[in-house]
């Protein structure tokens, strides 16, 4: 199965350039990348940056840093914990520890998905909060069901194998087809999460996707048509994405300027980006980071790339508008046809296409 709503951060020298960023100017000796639409399509990108480096000190935890989700009100740790390559880990002690260890160094967002890795990542995320863990965590898990009973049984089998009776934040995952939306509405699927919220079991809800932007405005749309908002919306937002078919261009200015929360995935693109040698693993998360998001969420399938996260997490600094300028002239080339964002341009990453039995 290749269901991926995370990253595998990969820190080997022989995936990424090390050199240093250039002149965001150098970019334009280069024919192919126009000034007047290279300082167009970055413009976006330096008025949020300029917007994050203005705002005050975020709140720490054992120097990670913790932003607001959104409305909610709610303080979660700038990275969060992925739930897909946890699953992928051979052996299960040491996802165990890959989350604990994560909590105690001061990660609070836990990422998963009713069906990653046939529910073996659940599976293992609710041993690891036994012992006191859960209260010391916020806990997100997506279901595919779009119909009444394909939700209801994806809830009640998360809750049971995540071992508690509350999920924090429930999203619809892999809203990817352009009927997704009307799908979720008009199927019972959100009738089924709303009773699912009056009961208690269910605190916040929102949805995520890869595909589409487009998609994604539709979805928002939607719901708007029903009088629903949604508290958090999760998508790509990487140093690719900036470039083509961008989220950060179309989707984040509609979600902060309603206060939703943003959870950005994919900050490297499930490691294919670092093949374009454009961009460190911290360079790529500190990008997301950069952004007004609320968590970036990356996967760690071992101590050492967790470590990497939280190094990454601790280290941040706003970026100014020429450190963006220069990380996005650096990738301006290599984003143009989407070749390094597989999850929009191709069915690789697309679990409810290889698998529609899950959707109901």
């Amino acid at each position: 199965m290749t269901v991926h709503d995370s990253d595998l951060n990969q820190s080997r020298s022989d995936h990424y350039d090390a050199s240093p960023l250039r002149d965001p100017i150098a970019a334009n000796h280069n024919p192919d990348v126009n000034r007047r639409e290279f300082l167009s399509m970055t413009a976006a990108s330096l008025l949020i940056a300029g917007t994050v480096g203005a705002a005050a000190k975020p709140d720490r935890k054992n120097g990670i840093p913790y932003r607001t989700l959104g409305r909610t009100g709610e303080k979660v740790s700038l990275i969060g914990l992925g739930g897909y390559h946890l699953g992928t880990q051979s052996d299960a002690e040491e996802t165990i520890r890959i989350i604990r260890t994560g909590i105690d160094e001061g990660i609070n967002f836990l990422d998963n998905c009713w069906d990653y890795n046939g529910g073996e990542s659940e599976i293992r995320m609710g041993k690891a909060l036994r012992d006191g863990y859960r209260q010391k965590v916020f806990l997100m898990t997506k279901i595919d069901g779009r119909n009444k009973a394909a939700a209801a049984a994806q809830i009640s089998e998360s809750l049971r194998r995540l071992q508690t009776d509350r999920i924090d934040l429930l999203q619809f995952h892999e809203v990817i087809r352009d009927s997704d939306p009307d799908r979720i509405f008009s199927e019972g699927a959100m009738e089924v999460v709303m009773e699912a919220q009056k009961a208690g079991k269910v605190r916040f809800i929102g949805f995520t996707g890869h595909k589409s932007p487009d998609i994604h405005l539709k979805m928002v749309a939607v719901a708007s048509k029903h009088g629903f908002t949604f508290d958090a919306v999760q998508m790509p937002l990487n140093v690719m994405d900036a470039h083509f078919n961008s989220f950060e261009k179309k989707v984040l200015p509609v979600l902060t300027k309603d206060s939703t929360a943003v959870l950005g995935m994919k900050s490297m693109g499930d490691k294919i980006i670092l093949r374009s040698k454009t961009a460190t693993p911290v360079e790529c998360l500190h990008y997301a980071m950069n952004l007004p998001t609320s968590v970036v969420i990356t996967g760690c399938d071992s101590l050492t790339i967790l470590q990497q996260a939280l190094s990454a997490a601790r280290s941040f600094q706003p970026m100014d508008s020429s450190q963006v300028a220069a990380l996005l002239a650096k990738t301006a080339k290599a984003a143009e046809a989407g070749q390094f964002e597989l999850y929009k341009t191709s069915h690789q990453f697309d679990g409810t296409v290889a698998n529609p039995q899950w959707l109901g």
